[in-house]
């Protein structure tokens, strides 16, 4: 849309951010190119920034599962079931804390709230190095889980609040592009890594937690360097006198937001109880969070096990790590079109059920695949598995942002689907259990019956959104059918605009 002339205006000039529930008064007074400028460079600042959040996590909470390969629970002196019970208290500990770290993240922004959790988790990473036996086994990976609580939420809602509601499930999925790739270095590095092993009497994955962590405290530095809090204040926590954006860039990004959305221009300091009220009890809420609870079980459970999968084909212990990371590289590019089909035709609903479907069929192969003695097949099996597993949660949890009412819930609904992934993993640490290896034929029945139900689930969620469109579409036909009438009757009678009879049809 061209902008208008305003000669006694200044761009320069704008009036102060509202700092409570103060509506904006809307203008869109800048040209397209302006826009695109603006936008640009909040893509260049925003995302790469987050998505590095992102990748980071994903090595520290992953790199439990290349471990494996390298003998580390001999060394730590644990069983597998045992391990199992750790992967439990991960998830324990970022589901007791999500909702807690959000309202956090709410009061004090994501630029101060992120960065110190990279710290946090980050150091915690670097001293699992360290554990030996169950008991420091159990502590690592709950405090783990603890000082991750909240991040992934944390980075989506900061993205619902900079972005339109059209631009979010594209930058969902590239903030998730940090998870995927995290998913794939990390066992390309481990590959690496683990053959550290003897390095200073250590084994190879003490060499993995050690590096790895301090990857991330690394990053925790670029985080406070450089990402901007909020439209509020657009500065880094390391350097609050350092503006990323000129007032006019954050005048342009912040009235297109709350054009797009009003709700997003109301936003309160605090979380209300009736926020939680309005959130935990709207049920199309709760369906996305169940659909995800159907997805990231099986999907957590076959992550953390799929090098030791793929080793049990006959491939080389370290090898193995190295063609684990087939499947999440080509997911990289699939998930992409998923995403660009979502955001650029609307399809928000088909885009989920197509993924879920596909994850559900990976998990078809691999049953049928564990009766063929064919490593070659089964390999595909795990890739395939491995491209559509993860995916179907962003594009969920975009959906699923769409559906939220306002800042406040929105807020609310990511801490809720995250608590609901994370609660997946506690059920999904217990799918692959040590009775049933190699093969896994129960853990991969298990996995096919939970995600028939999350099928299942996202087209009830989708029949229900089209069944709304529907009404909302009739409802706005019926209004211009009756305005229509009332003007024609309104235009051939000759009584005019101030007959008693007709007084009530021009208000209407």
């Amino acid at each position: 849309m061209a902008s208008e002339k305003y000669p006694q205006q200044t761009f320069d000039e704008f009036p102060p951010v509202p700092q409570d529930e103060v509506t904006l008064t809307l203008k869109r007074d800048w040209t397209p190119e302006e826009e695109a400028r603006a936008k640009r460079k909040l893509d260049f600042i925003i995302m790469p920034i987050l998505t590095l959040g992102f990748f980071c996590l994903q090595l520290d909470r992953g790199n439990i599962a290349n471990a494996l390969t390298d003998n580390f629970l001999k060394d730590v002196g644990i069983s597998q079931n045992q391990f199992n019970v750790g992967q439990q208290m991960l998830s324990l500990g970022i589901v007791l804390f999500e909702v807690p770290s959000n309202m956090i993240l709410y009061r004090v922004g994501p630029g101060k709230w992120l960065t110190l959790q990279l710290f946090l988790f980050g150091i915690v990473s670097t001293f699992q190095a360290f554990q030996r036996g169950y008991a420091p086994f159990i502590a690592t990976r709950f405090l783990l889980g603890l000082t991750e609580s909240g991040f992934i939420p944390g980075g989506l809602w900061t993205l619902s609040t900079w972005y339109t509601r059209a631009e979010t499930a594209k930058r969902v999925m590239f903030f998730y592009f940090g998870n995927q790739i995290g998913q794939a270095s990390s066992k390309l590095l481990a590959y690496g890594i683990l053959h550290m092993r003897g390095v200073g009497g250590q084994p190879g994955w003490f060499w993995l937690f050690a590096l790895m962590g301090s990857f991330t405290v690394a990053a925790g530095v670029v985080f406070g360097l450089f990402l901007p809090d909020s439209f509020n204040n657009p500065s880094s926590t390391f350097l609050p006198r350092k503006v990323w954006f000129t007032e006019r860039e954050i005048h342009i990004l912040r009235t297109r937001v709350v054009l797009d959305d009003p709700m997003k221009g109301k936003k309160k300091k605090h979380i209300g109880l009736d926020a939680f009220k309005r959130a935990f009890g709207y049920w199309r809420l709760w369906i996305h969070l169940f659909i995800t609870l159907c997805n990231n079980g099986p999907q957590r459970a076959f992550d953390t096990y799929s090098p030791s999968i793929v080793n049990s084909f006959g491939f080389a212990p370290l090898t193995s790590n190295a063609l684990a990371s087939v499947g999440f590289w080509i997911q990289v590019p699939v998930s992409y079109a998923f995403s660009y089909v979502s955001d650029h035709f609307n399809r928000r609903g088909e885009t989920v059920i197509t993924g879920l479907s596909c994850h559900l069929l990976g998990y078809v192969f691999n049953r049928i695949f564990t009766e063929i003695n064919n490593r070659g097949l089964r390999y595909f099996g795990v890739v395939w598995t491995q491209t559509f597993g993860t995916f179907s949660h962003p594009l969920n949890i975009a959906w699923m942002s769409l559906t939220a009412r306002d800042s406040e819930e929105r807020a609310l609904a990511m801490a809720m689907v995250i608590m609901g992934a994370n609660t997946a993993g506690i059920y999904g640490a217990q799918i692959f259990r040590a009775d049933d290896k190699p093969r896994y034929r129960r853990g991969f029945s298990i996995n096919i019956a939970v995600l028939s139900v999350g099928v299942a689930l996202a087209v009830v969620r989708f029949i229900d959104q089209l069944r709304t469109r529907r009404r909302a579409v009739e409802e706005e036909a019926t209004t211009a059918s009756t305005e229509s009438t009332s003007s024609v009757e309104y235009a051939g009678d000759s009584r005019g605009p101030s007959s008693p009879g007709l007084e009530s049809d021009s208000k209407v």
